[in-house]
């Protein structure tokens, strides 16, 4: 019997495209169009509907899905997806990762990468092809529920992060059996939203889209991301799912990107019963084929949709061709039908290897912020470490470990992550002997013979059902309702008898997945349940006191934090989470990492990011300051570094030269720093109103004790531009500020000027 043309591998893909869209049924191409839960009935996804994609693979499932497709007429293979934000998240054992908020705080490319290239390996082991990561969504306002996924604030830091970790996921290629598909995601502007509010309409003009959401997604274009996910808003009251513009004109045209788009989860239906612009699921798949999308994620009606979307000629055959052979193309790049990449027992027993371990406490080590400290840190003088990496002291202390997030395993992997609702074959969470607590982290290093206790203190809250129903109309579970704990007086006095009789009290504090996700923004940013109460009552007792905060996003603080004698913030941080944050506290290791995102004072602050647009009347509220709490870039060492003799190569630039600048840094104290010098632009005349200052570059520099060194930043001028009031981006000639420091702080900066001509 004769080979079909499709499946010789030494074709064309072109030509294998050419021969395998010949022999399909239109019901065969639809199908390959369509992502369903493989949660729901295989059978039915795969042989009826003919999906050409799953997610949401169980562990037992995955073999099954494999063998259903291969037994369809033409054998096309699947791809398993699934969301792999930071780390393999619904694998029993494997490497969770901080979050990319708590990843971000390292301001690490190569970092990123490598923790983008373990995750990558070890969904590729399981048979994964596709992670929808990473994210590339601007934090704006704190309140929304997914600021734990984004790398902050910062396009800039964005982009550079997220391109980080698509070389990671993507590797040597997409023919790389290591590699899996990067999704960069949710294209674009989701993040803007109103009061918070996860998925509201996006108040975004096209110039603003340009000049701050788009940068990172065209870097991601750039880079070779191989899919993009549209985001679930709207935008000038049309949903993303059907914006041609910003799919056909701006991602395909403009960008010439050539990639694979899937909507996020039932984008397509929600169109019908949630934004209610399409009058019937007819309609629906008819506007969302004709947009450009390609992959329909959960949307199981899509199929007969757009079955009668054809039939009735609202879209044409050659439009549902185009989105087919991508698919088609994307599947043959991956070599999936010579290989569809079934799990491999084999490389499963490398998954969480000693390898992928010490490189998830080194990222956890490097994403710890350091906040505050009046030298209270390094406990005990700053300790050396013996054979089995604990700190060695002479004297015996007595450390208090108190709080809700102490001893809370789930506090430091946070969302996405085994047990934060998305799968059920996790219901406990990833194994609790993988994960490091701060209780774990201090009793795994701190001298043998000192004293640990350990208080809960208080409960943050509870859920109850949500009055309005279980499920959403899309057959998705709605999540239960929030309400606070009340602060627990026997708690608390046995919290503040345990501070009372220790030599540090180290107050674990934050938030809990019921309060950070998809649906679960919130209206306040305060400390929830008995949190502040806590903290008032370690106060009192005068016992020093550090504050660790283990959360999804920045809290607003009370004085008595505020007033202690360190604050630690530690964003979710991963399975070897507790041992870097003991570890810091006992200096055994030095605080490096810096903020990506700003806090706020108070929730009426919002938003805070730092590159504010000028113009205002003033600079404050009538009622309260409009400086942040913590700004970005933010971050503290064990040592002081100063900034002195900022020097430019040049002052008298044209748009193709580079600005070539170089600080001297000094060590003045007794400890190494990893200082994360931070270069910001300033264009001080512009042609339309603009933001007062941008970070272009970074750089990171080792600096010993005493030591003295140059810090070299050099930052493209073609990377000084604005986008004009026509919607141009452009470097507009005139004087420009370089301004270098260790933060986004106006008063630790050193300024230098230099002329565009």
């Amino acid at each position: 019997m004769t080979t079909p043309p499709y499946l010789d591998p030494h074709a064309d893909v072109e030509t294998r495209i050419d021969d395998l869209l010949s022999r399909m049924t239109t019901e065969e191409k639809v199908g390959q169009m369509l992502m369903l839960d493989a949660r729901g009935d295989l059978n039915e996804a795969i042989t009826v509907r003919r999906a050409g994609s799953i997610l949401h693979t169980s562990p037992e499932l995955m073999g099954e899905a494999h063998r259903l497709a291969a037994a369809t007429r033409l054998g096309i293979p699947l791809l398993v997806a699934d969301d792999g934000i930071h780390g393999h998240s619904f694998w029993p054992g494997a490497t969770i990762f901080g979050t990319q908020l708590s990843m971000a705080c390292t301001w690490d490319r190569d970092l990123i990468t490598r923790a983008g290239r373990i995750t990558a390996t070890e969904m590729a082991a399981t048979g994964m092809h596709w992670t929808f990561s990473p994210v590339l969504c601007i934090t704006r306002d704190l309140r929304w529920g997914r600021v734990n996924e984004t790398f902050g604030e910062d396009p800039y830091l964005i982009s550079e992060l997220g391109t980080a970790m698509i070389r990671g996921y993507q590797g040597r290629g997409l023919g790389d059996p290591d590699s899996v598909l990067a999704c960069a995601k949710h294209f674009a502007g989701y993040s803007e939203t109103q009061g918070g509010r996860d998925a509201s309409e996006a108040d975004i003009s096209r110039r603003k889209l340009r000049s701050w959401f788009l940068p990172p997604f065209q870097a991601a274009a750039e880079a070779g991301a191989g899919t993009f996910m549209l985001g679930y808003q709207s935008m000038d009251g049309v949903p993303i799912t059907a914006n041609r513009w910003l799919i056909r004109d701006v991602l395909k045209g403009e960008w010439g990107y050539d990639g694979l788009l899937v909507t996020d989860w039932d984008n397509v239906g929600r169109m019908v019963w949630e934004q209610q612009v399409c009058l019937d699921i007819t309609e629906a798949a008819a506007v969302a084929i004709a947009a450009g999308n390609d992959v329909i994620m959960t949307t199981p009606t899509f199929f007969e949709g757009a079955l009668a979307a054809l039939e009735e000629g609202r879209v044409s055959h050659a439009e549902l061709d185009a989105a087919v052979r991508r698919i088609l193309r994307l599947k043959f790049r991956l070599g999936l039908f010579e290989d569809p990449r079934h799990p491999d027992l084999a490389r499963q027993a490398t998954i969480a290897n000693p390898t992928h371990a010490a490189a998830n406490l080194q990222i956890a080590r490097r994403s710890l912020v350091l906040l505050t400290n009046n030298q209270t840190l390094p406990f005990d003088g700053g300790l050396s470490a013996d054979v089995d990496g604990r700190a060695t002291s002479e004297s015996v202390r007595t450390i208090a470990v108190i709080g809700p997030n102490a001893d809370d395993p789930q506090a430091m992997l946070g969302d996405w992550a085994g047990a934060s609702g998305q799968v059920g074959w996790l219901p406990d969470g990833q194994p609790r002997s993988a994960i490091q607590t701060v209780l774990d982290g201090f009793g795994d290093v701190a001298p043998r013979h000192w004293r640990i206790s350990h208080h809960l203190g208080a409960e943050i809250g509870h859920l109850v059902p949500d009055p309005a129903g279980t499920h959403f109309p899309d057959g998705q579970p709605r999540p239960d309702i929030f309400v606070p704990a009340d602060p627990d007086p026997d708690l608390i006095a046995e919290a503040v008898a345990a501070a009372s009789a220790a030599d540090l009290a180290v107050v674990v504090v934050g938030d809990t997945i019921a309060l950070t996700g998809e649906g679960r923004s919130t209206a306040t940013l305060d400390l929830q349940g008995g949190q502040i109460a806590l903290l008032d009552a370690i106060a009192a007792t005068g016992t020093p006191m550090v504050v660790v905060l283990v959360a999804s996003k920045p809290s607003t603080l009370p004085t008595s934090a505020l007033t202690a004698g360190a604050i630690i913030a530690a964003f979710n941080p991963g399975m070897r989470g507790g041992q870097a944050i003991a570890e810091l506290v006992l200096g055994l290791i030095e605080p490096t990492g810096r903020l990506p995102l700003s806090f706020a004072r108070h929730v009426g602050q919002q938003p805070v990011y730092y590159n504010q647009v000028r113009g205002q009347h003033g600079s404050r509220y009538a009622d309260l300051t409009q400086r942040p709490l913590f700004a970005f870039g933010h971050g503290l060492s064990y040592t002081e570094v100063d900034y002195t003799d900022l020097r430019l190569d040049a002052t008298m630039l044209t748009p193709d030269a580079t600005v070539r600048a170089t600080v001297t840094l000094h060590n003045r104290g007794l400890r190494t720093a990893l200082e994360t010098v931070q270069a910001y632009v300033s264009d001080t005349v512009t042609s339309a109103s603009w933001a007062d200052q941008e970070l272009k570059g970074f750089t990171q520099v080792e600096v010993l004790p005493g030591q003295t060194v140059a810090a070299v930043i050099e930052i493209p001028v073609a990377a000084c531009s604005i986008v004009n009031a026509d919607g141009v981006r452009a470097v507009e000639p005139g004087a420009f500020e370089l301004r270098v420091g260790p933060s986004s702080e106006a008063e630790r900066q050193m300024r230098a000027g230099f002329t565009v001509v």
